[in-house]
């Protein structure tokens, strides 16, 4: 059977047990203390060829229907013990030979233009605000965190995230900010808490504009902290300051040039911008079909080496670059044990079926962070060399001073 070749190629760390419409089980790998045995079930040989012929999307489905079933329910164990065999490392050749076949997907991604972009980010952003209330912070960051200690709360570590970024961007008061992808609204009422800035939030997601207004009218800003439900592309005017947070990644490959243009043109002379995404430190490659299919249609993780030279033909300065490499990992870890906590609340919100779903997208994103080539980039950028100063010293002192206000 093709999935138990496949299985035995890529299981060596670890003990996998899979049952077959009530079979006997067959064992792969060697156990590990590392690693609890993983008891696996599938309903019928039907889903096992559907998983080895495409392992992503076909374990993914299979989950969602029940016809993948794993002993404690819990498909973290699963796909954790599944990533760390095909962990991203130079010397690990099961990785190499079992994924080689996906680089040719980077080639026909979907574009990304005005109509389809809101399409895309209603499938995601427009669900219930309830769901989000479920997992996320109060502020309701949907975005990696930063953990200045692995035992940060949650709460925490996303203060810390609007801290850190909102230092690399030099605020003073009165400066004019444009906050592109700006979700609910928690960065753009931040930044404006902290130092004082005006800023103007966009977003395509009709359910994050309504939450974002009301929730600059009742801290009484909405005279300084506007959002507008407008795409990137045609907003008008300069700002002294650009900031982007988890929205790179739904902008689609060939509209990479576009958008650091457009950065160019809205910043003014000595303005500064922000770009704070997912990317991958192991080159070009391809959204899972799970996630393009179910949970961010037309998204895309860029590697730095499809970036870096767009930024240099959009004549703006790359003024600094960060790379975070388990901080998401860690986010994703607090987003899965909530989701877990409340998965009552979620199936009766939706159904059992959504819940297996939001499951899988989490923890399947969770291990392309801790064993695989995903990691978040902040990259500075400028119009000007001399708009920032010639030390990283600002963004200490800075730092610090925002998370005294909180």
């Amino acid at each position: 059977m093709l999935l138990k070749k496949l299985l035995g190629r890529m299981i060596n760390s670890g003990e996998l047990e899979l049952s077959i419409a009530g079979g006997s089980p067959q064992r792969f790998g060697t156990p590990e203390a590392t690693f609890q045995p993983v008891r696996l079930h599938l309903s019928s040989h039907g889903v096992g060829r559907a998983i080895a012929r495409n392992p992503a999307l076909g374990a993914g489905e299979a989950w969602m229907s029940g016809d993948l079933k794993i002993e404690d329910d819990d498909i973290l164990g699963l796909l954790r013990l599944v990533g760390h065999n095909m962990r991203w490392d130079w010397d690990n050749k099961h990785r190499v030979a079992l994924w080689k076949n996906t680089r040719w997907l980077a080639a026909i991604l979907p574009r990304n233009d005005g109509t389809r972009a809101k399409t895309n980010v209603a499938h995601h952003y427009d669900l219930s605000d309830r769901l989000y209330d479920l997992f996320l912070d109060a502020d309701r960051q949907y975005s990696c965190a930063y953990f200045t200690d692995p035992g940060n709360s949650l709460e925490s570590a996303q203060q810390n995230k609007m801290a850190h970024i909102a230092a690399k961007l030099c605020l003073t008061p009165g400066q004019r900010v444009l906050d592109i992808g700006c979700g609910w609204g928690g960065l753009s009422l931040y930044m404006h808490r902290v130092a004082g800035v005006d800023v103007l939030g966009i977003t395509l997601s009709e359910e994050q504009l309504a939450v974002a207004r009301q929730r600059a009218e009742a801290a009484g800003v909405s005279d300084r902290v506007k959002f507008e439900l407008i795409d990137y592309r045609d907003v008008s005017g300069q700002f002294d300051r650009v900031v982007s947070v988890g929205m790179f990644e739904h902008v689609g490959r060939k509209r990479y040039p576009q958008f650091f243009e457009t950065i160019r043109d809205r910043l003014s002379p000595d303005g500064i911008a922000l770009v704070h995404s997912i990317v991958r430190a192991d080159g070009p490659g391809a959204t899972d079909p799970f996630t393009a299919r179910y949970i961010f249609p037309g998204g895309y993780c860029p590697a730095l080496s499809e970036v870096l030279p767009v930024i240099e033909k959009s004549w703006l300065w790359t003024t600094d670059i960060e790379i975070l490499r388990l901080h998401y990992a860690m986010t994703l870890a607090h987003w899965y044990k909530r989701v877990i906590a409340q998965k009552a609340s979620i199936i009766s919100l939706y159904d059992e079926r959504f819940y297996r779903m939001w499951t899988f997208y989490l923890a399947s994103a969770l291990i392309a962070f801790e064993h695989d080539g995903h990691c978040n980039a902040q990259i500075q950028l400028a119009r000007r060399r001399d708009a920032v100063p010639l030390t990283r010293d600002y963004m200490l002192e800075a730092e610090w001073r925002y998370r005294s206000i909180g």
